[in-house]
């Protein structure tokens, strides 16, 4: 390996992490995003009056399918059979926030599945809110926490 990482061989080509030797674990990760808006944005998708539909529902589904197609839109992620993705909100006066976790019994982690789950879930609102706010900014996607596998458990700030 190159300076430790583990998607580059020897001689600094990309290459998938063989991961066979793992044990299988139960793992999870949970991240979370934000989507700041104008009032009236955050107002219109808390009432159900955005003319596309339920905001929140099209974008928890987006969030989950993301999940599963991880392995397909980032280079180099496995293919990981999901046990379970949720996706949850909480609503703010300028904006929305979203917490996916991403749960497998598997030989590598699902923080990858996570952090796609939130970015697509952020995006979405935005799609489907973006009529009534072009300068909504999406950010602080984070991971929150994971759990399982070899390197334990971590949570952010602790």
């Amino acid at each position: 390996m190159t300076g430790g990482l583990t998607h580059l061989d020897e001689d600094g080509a990309a290459r998938m992490v063989d991961v066979s030797a793992k044990a299988v674990t139960a793992r999870e990760a949970v991240a979370s995003g934000r989507i700041a808006m104008s009032a009236t944005a955050s107002q219109a998708i808390r009432d159900g009056l955005v003319k596309k539909g339920d905001v929140l529902a099209v974008a928890r589904v987006a969030g989950i399918m993301a999940a599963k197609r991880t392995a397909d839109l980032i280079p180099l992620c496995h293919p990981i059979a999901l046990s379970s993705v949720t996706v949850d909100f909480d609503l703010l006066d300028d904006g929305v926030r979203v917490v996916a976790t991403a749960r497998t019994a598997g030989q590598t982690g699902v923080e990858m599945e996570a952090l796609t789950a939130a970015s697509a879930t952020l995006l979405t609102i935005y799609d489907m809110a973006k009529a009534l706010d072009k300068a909504m900014v999406i950010g602080d996607i984070r991971l929150e926490a994971k759990s399982g596998g070899r390197s334990g458990d971590w949570k952010r700030g602790a």
